[in-house]
């Protein structure tokens, strides 16, 4: 529990680094092809804390502290985790900026989070700037690998007293599917308690102490890896591998030259890895278990059985920072399972009226830590947005947003987000069960499945999906496609519209953004190629 965590990241870190000084805190895997550290690097956490408090001293000298935030753009490297170190030492914020974004995004997110200074990899400093230029508040913009001897001071003094639990360690920005995102502030004690509940989940994800290697090409601006993993690593004395992003021609090369013996993946990466050549860098890994969201049911066995370790199914979201996970033998690989409720992150699935559905019965997943305290360890709410906050939590249970459906037994099972259940004719479909089902044909490299708009059935399947290298892109191929979907689920999940296309638009972890797909007030079915399979749809 939060009581026995030190009351900050820093404080932990400073902790794990006099219990195991030698144990390596960072590794960066060699790359011929990169313009920095291409040989690869290694640091202890004694090697890191001396960084770490040399850089603390320098935002002291010029007046950081409580309350301030600082934007970080530095990829994914080193230099990231020293400054919010540094950073949270002092009780300041970070705002990690995506380095995909460009001149409205950051904006947006340094206006809203009125940062005080943004730390810039050189590459990216002309555009940092012209956001400073175009910000009503003064942003004084440094070069991360250049910094002035003296640091500019921030405009304003900071509160009084020490970090404690209680103080925001980050501001992590939502992806916003209408809108701007929403920017969530993240406590201490939000991460510590992620970090120590990763650690403690046990069965097949049992830790060896002190001696772990994570390989998460998740984003240093992503829940999973800045507030579970590398809070996991610091409490627990664990070494996190820093890779650029990921990469199936290289994950493998990767894994096996950093002796990584846990990784992260997201639901694009079995299917990309197995249609990857077998190579003998995937026969000499360590790896013992991996941890993520999204493999496809008919993918889970099949990725096992060739790579030789277990996929554990998570879920979890910025907002709630712990994660459920279906990590206890037997797991149920061939479903969406994604664990059962625990101690400290309780779960009731509810309809439309906020009641307990019957079990078996899809609803919206609440969580809450306990009926007591609902709200520990969850974020602390959203920036200037105390009305999306506590709706959020109407009748004391976070609302997810997740539809899914929970057994007899307890476990909980990923249906879809609300958001992408296809209404039609009276039948709400999951879109991620025909995404799954599409996926599992040999001749689909990416998918994404969405509404249409229909006159007569309110709304129809349409999918647009990428075909693999060298596959034509035709009618006959909609059809082989649109019978492989027909044989397998019920004729009304088959999509009704087929769509191919070259890529589909996806965030920084690799995650489809449906609605970038066209255009706003885009009517789908007017796109030129578009292949009308309605005809077809009969039972």
């Amino acid at each position: 529990m939060g009581e026995a965590l030190p009351p900050s990241v820093y404080a932990a870190f400073r902790r794990t680094a006099e219990a195991h000084p030698q144990n390596a805190f960072m590794c960066v895997p060699a790359r011929p092809d990169r313009n920095w550290v291409p040989q690869g690097l290694e640091l202890s956490f004694a090697q890191v804390l001396a960084s770490v408090d040399a850089l603390k001293a320098r935002y002291a000298a010029a007046g950081y502290g409580l309350g301030h935030r600082v934007a970080l753009l530095l990829e994914m490297r080193p230099d990231f985790l020293v400054h919010y170190l540094a950073l949270n030492a002092l009780g300041c914020g970070i705002v990690p900026v995506n380095p995909d974004y460009r001149h409205d995004e950051m904006l947006y997110q340094m206006e809203h989070s009125e940062a005080d200074l943004a730390v810039v990899l050189p590459h990216r400093l002309s555009d940092m700037q012209a956001v400073a230029n175009d910000r009503a508040k003064p942003l004084p913009v440094l070069d991360a690998l250049a910094l002035p001897e003296k640091l500019p001071s921030p405009q304003t003094r900071p509160r009084t007293g020490a970090p404690d639990h209680d103080t925001e360690f980050a501001l992590l920005y939502t992806s916003g599917t209408t809108g701007r995102p929403k920017g969530c502030v993240l406590t201490n004690l939000y991460t510590l308690n992620a970090g120590d509940w990763y650690a403690r989940l046990g069965g097949v994800l049992a830790m060896l102490p002190a001696q772990e290697r994570f390989y998460n090409p998740l984003p240093l601006f992503h829940m999973n890896h800045l507030a579970i993993t590398v809070a996991c690593a610091i409490l627990e004395g664990h070494c996190l591998i820093l890779t650029e992003r990921f990469s199936p021609n290289r994950w493998w090369q990767e894994i096996a030259q950093t002796r990584a013996s846990i990784v992260h993946y997201l639901g694009v990466v079995p299917p990309l890895l197995l249609n990857q050549p077998v190579t003998e860098d995937e026969k000499r890994h360590v790896v013992r278990f991996g941890l993520g969201a999204g493999v496809e049911p008919q993918l889970h066995k099949p990725f096992e059985d060739r790579f030789g370790f277990p996929l554990c199914e998570v879920w979890g979201m910025t907002e709630t920072g712990r994660i459920f996970c279906d990590c206890i033998e037997p797991r149920q690989i061939d479903t969406r399972a994604f664990g059962r409720p625990l101690p400290g992150l309780e779960a009731m699935v509810a309809g439309d009226d906020g009641r307990e559905v019957p079990r078996g019965q899809e609803g919206e997943l609440l969580v809450r830590h306990s009926a007591a305290t609902p709200r520990y360890g969850f974020f602390a709410g959203y920036l200037k947005n105390e009305k999306a906050t506590e709706e959020s939590w109407a009748g004391g249970w976070f609302h997810t947003g997740d539809v899914v459906r929970q057994g007899d037994d307890g476990m909980l099972y990923f249906v879809d987000r609300k958001k992408n259940i296809i209404r039609r004719s009276g039948e709400n479909i999951a879109a991620a069960e025909i995404e799954a089902c599409l996926q599992a044909h040999e001749d689909v490299a990416q998918v994404a499945v969405l509404a249409a708009p229909d006159d007569i059935r309110e709304e129809e399947v349409m999918a647009c999906i990428v075909p693999m290298a060298g596959i034509a892109p035709d009618a006959a191929l909609a059809t082989r496609l649109f019978d492989w979907c027909f044989d397998r689920m019920a004729y009304f999940k088959a999509p009704g519209w087929i769509l191919f296309v070259d890529s589909l638009p996806t965030t920084g972890t690799q995650k489809v953004q449906k609605t970038q797909i066209f255009r706003p007030g885009e009517d789908p079915r007017l796109r030129p190629g578009i292949i009308d399979l309605r005809a077809r749809k009969k039972r």
